[in-house]
C-alpha cells in the first residue's frame, strides 16, 4: 500500500500496490503494521457496506465527537462515489477546510479518514456499494453532522443530489461562532 498525503492535515489516499501475473493480481488492502508505521490508528470495531441504487444519492456529512471519534478506511467495490471530508478538529492547521477525491471499483483508492473529520459522499453512478472500517463502535449520542450544502464549507459535489435522508437534511448550518455546539 502506499499512504499519500491529502491537503488535509492527517487524512490520507491509501492506493493498492497490485502484484500481478497471468491468474490476476493480488493487493493487500489493510495491514495493521503498514498503518502503524504511517502514523494511523489500524484498530477496527466495525466493517459496514452501504449501498445506494441511484446515481446523486448523498450521504453525509457525519462524524463522532469524543469520547466517541471515530476514524474510517473507505473503499468504493462497486460503481463511484465522491467522497468528501471537512476537518473538524479545532487548532488543526486545516480546521473547517474540505478535501473531495473520487473512490471507484476501477480506480480502487481508499480514503483513511481520521477522527472529527465529517464525511460524506455522493454516488456518481449507479448501483454503488462502499465498504469501510471504523474503529469506534457507532454512537447515537455522540453523532454530528453538518450540511451538505453548507455555503460555510463551499463543497462542489459533482452531480445534482436526487436522494437525500431527512436527518442529512435537518443538520443546521454551520455556526463559527458556536463553533463548541459541533466539537
Amino acid at each position: 500500500m502506499r499512504f499519500v498525503e491529502t491537503p488535509l492535515q492527517d487524512a490520507r489516499i491509501v492506493e493498492l500496490e497490485p502484484i500481478g501475473d497471468q491468474r490476476g493480481s493480488f493487493s493487500r488492502a489493510f495491514c495493521q503494521r503498514e498503518f502503524e508505521e504511517a502514523g494511523l490508528s489500524p484498530v477496527v470495531a466495525q466493517c459496514n457496506i452501504s449501498t445506494n441504487a441511484k446515481k446523486g444519492t448523498l450521504r453525509g456529512m457525519h462524524y463522532q465527537v469524543a469520547p466517541a471519534t471515530e476514524a474510517k478506511l473507505v473503499r468504493c467495490i462497486r460503481g463511484a462515489i465522491y467522497d468528501v471530508i471537512i476537518d473538524m478538529r479545532q487548532g488543526s492547521p486545516t480546521y473547517l477546510e474540505h478535501f473531495g477525491i473520487e473512490l471507484s471499483d476501477q480506480n480502487r483508492t481508499a480514503l483513511w479518514v481520521p477522527p472529527m473529520f465529517a464525511h460524506g459522499f455522493q454516488a456518481i453512478s449507479e448501483e454503488t456499494e462502499i465498504f469501510y472500517m471504523v474503529n469506534e463502535f457507532y454512537s447515537p449520542g455522540h453523532e454530528k453532522g453538518l450540511r451538505h450544502d453548507d455555503p460555510q464549507f463551499g463543497i462542489e459535489w459533482p452531480l445534482e443530489v436526487t436522494e437525500l435522508s431527512d436527518k442529512d437534511r435537518s443538520w443546521p448550518l454551520f455556526d463559527p461562532e458556536r463553533a463548541a455546539d459541533w466539537a
